[in-house]
């Protein structure tokens, strides 16, 4: 087997998982590679988000892949909790969770992330109380909002510090993991390059869940399914989030359905924000919807996620061929991305262009195609989403209102959860899993730690010490010319 070259270490996916990972490397003296299939931030322009159209379904989608992963322009949310973004905690700990989650906080606050936090305060204690009354439950949350333009130039900071220390190869597909004698011998791109490595970390995000769990297949992995996260994008009014976005940011709301007992959530709350179009799913695409948002707003309008999270029984195990099956009947009857106001929904009939123009709320997303959403989503999801407006409606009046519109579909592509030991090791030798694509994510902060964790596995096997990045290896973030 002839090998192109080898490493010590080979991360696939250029997300906060990896990128942590690679920065908890780098000055190591270890070989390191850092491989994705997407491109350079400054490549990483959508052809059509800024004039309006229907999506390209770009291979891959520029918006989801490349350097910063999916996150580099989500809206830059890090939720500084052990409850809130992932499973680490299970893993490792809670009080382990919280050391790594704050040392995260603290290199993204060198890269240039914003001082201020959100989530603190006896207003949050109040607004617990309201939230109970209605028969929610408001999950208090410190968070750090950095905004998709400050998220870009963090991530450029980043990639900065790490190209004189690590080998980035961007644009290049891992085909394959190949193993002899039970450990990691090769990583295989799709050009047929063959690489050679002591370590891998798997780390290839959302968009690379699919891969992933048909690699660990071929590996025979241990794979179990979570609960399938599926819902619509929902939009209101600036003003009428304001009262929570002011003192929270991000109101992480939840609720069990009336009807079914399922658990309902808010997720990925954008004020002053846009709704966008996104392909994601590798070699077979689907069409989702998503949402960004920024320092400063730039639209009057405000977008979250409603989800609904159900547990399947068995035999199922296809949670991520579910998921894009539902985003792929919204596909179908749009082109795209449907949108309909609740009023329409509730009354039974699809929204039109006329009704739309004729509202007080306009789509951020103009590209969106009016239609009935209860044509794309089962019943059990329509009623659970309405239910928990209505819910959020007691607390936040004019959420429930028949001009707030709902875009969908909403898919998380995280269902499949690895088999993994603490040190986030598979069951094949020096393999390593992290971030949202292993199911041990489901957000920036828990992604960006959980590479740290495998990372410094790797150090301590190889009688390394850790040398993180704070400590005396960069600049202040105000005398770095990246963050300008």
């Amino acid at each position: 087997m002839s090998m192109a070259k080898s490493y010590d270490v080979i991360i696939v996916g250029a997300g906060p998982a990896g990128i942590f990972a690679s920065l908890e490397l780098c000055n190591s003296g270890l070989d390191v590679l850092l491989l994705d299939k997407g491109g350079e931030l400054d490549a990483r322009l959508c052809p059509v988000q800024d004039r309006g159209g229907c999506c390209a379904l770009c291979s891959p989608c520029h918006l989801v892949s490349g350097f910063g992963g999916a996150g580099a322009f989500s809206d830059g949310k890090l939720t500084l909790s052990t409850d809130i973004g992932g499973r680490l905690k299970e893993l490792i700990g809670t009080e382990q969770t919280q050391a790594l989650i704050d040392y995260v906080d603290s290199v993204y606050l060198k890269f240039g992330a914003p001082p201020k936090v959100y989530g603190m305060g006896e207003d949050t204690v109040e607004l617990g109380r309201e939230a109970a009354s209605a028969g929610l439950t408001l999950v208090p949350v410190k968070l750090r909002h950095l905004g998709t333009e400050f998220c870009y130039k963090t991530l450029r900071a980043m990639q900065s510090y790490l190209s004189s220390r690590v080998d980035i190869r961007l644009g290049i597909t891992t085909k394959s993991i190949m193993v002899d004698d039970s450990a990691v011998k090769v990583v295989e791109t799709d050009n047929g390059e063959r690489l050679g490595c002591r370590y891998v970390i798997l780390a290839p995000g959302r968009e690379g869940a699919e891969w992933l769990c048909n690699e660990a297949k071929t590996l025979r992995l241990g794979l179990k399914s979570n609960p399938v996260d599926v819902g619509c994008r929902v939009e209101v009014p600036l003003q009428t989030m304001e009262r929570l976005t002011s003192t929270l940011y991000e109101s992480k709301l939840e609720f069990y359905s009336r009807s079914f007992n399922d658990r309902v959530r808010t997720f990925c709350m954008c004020p002053g924000g846009e709704v966008i179009m996104e392909s994601t799913g590798g070699s077979d695409p689907v069409i989702t919807v998503n949402g960004i948002g920024y320092a400063q707003p730039r639209t009057t309008n405000t977008n979250f996620a409603v989800l609904v999270s159900t547990t399947f029984t068995e035999p199922f195990h296809e949670p991520i061929a579910y998921g894009k099956y539902l985003a792929r009947l919204a596909n179908l009857l749009s082109g795209g991305v449907l949108v309909q106001r609740l009023g329409d929904l509730m009354d039974g009939h699809r929204s039109t262009q006329a009704r739309l123009q004729d509202s007080p709320i306009q789509p951020s997303l103009t590209a969106a195609t009016p239609g009935d959403l209860s044509f794309a989503l089962p019943y059990r999801y329509i009623k659970s989403i309405v239910e928990m407006l209505q819910a959020m409606d007691r607390l936040v009046p004019g959420v429930a209102s028949p001009y707030t519109l709902l875009y969908g579909t909403e898919v998380k592509f995280y269902s499949s959860q690895l088999r993994l030991k603490p040190c986030l090791e598979t069951e094949i030798d020096n393999i390593f899993a992290a971030g949202d694509g292993a199911g041990v994510s489901r957000g920036l902060v828990q992604a960006s730690a959980s590479g740290i964790v495998a990372a410094r596995e790797i150090l301590t096997r190889m009688g390394k010490a850790p040398s993180p990045v704070t400590r005396n290896t960069l600049p202040p973030a105000s005398a770095s010319n990246d963050l300008d």
